[in-house]
């Protein structure tokens, strides 16, 4: 379904470790917005709902909504740390189109 590296696992490892709280796993969502149209969404989530496809890499869980899992097959999630900031990039070979800053796509 989708590829997520060592390098994101760490970071979001260290986020759910940072949480303070249990945490089911990191949702990834596709929402409607961004310059492209479409753009992609993460946060922590306390449970897992019961449509969700719940994922495991390494030590770490990632649940996907239905809707979500269509815009993202394939998608490859890396973390990287360079002089303009560290993020999330998202190599998406569904997207028709994606904007300069690749945090959204059409």
């Amino acid at each position: 379904m989708i590829e997520i590296t060592q390098p994101a696992q760490e970071a979001i490892k260290a986020a759910i470790e940072g949480a303070g709280q249990p945490v089911a796993g990191l949702r990834l969502m596709v929402q409607a917005g961004g310059c492209a149209g479409l753009k992609y969404g993460m946060a922590l989530e306390l449970e897992a709902q019961p449509d969700d496809a719940s994922l495991t890499f390494g030590e770490v869980t990632v649940l996907i909504d239905p809707l979500t899992r269509e815009h993202i097959e394939g998608t490859k999630i890396d973390f990287v740390s360079n002089l303009e900031g560290a993020g999330f990039t998202f190599d998406n070979p569904n997207a028709k189109s994606a904007c300069g800053c690749g945090k959204s796509f059409c």
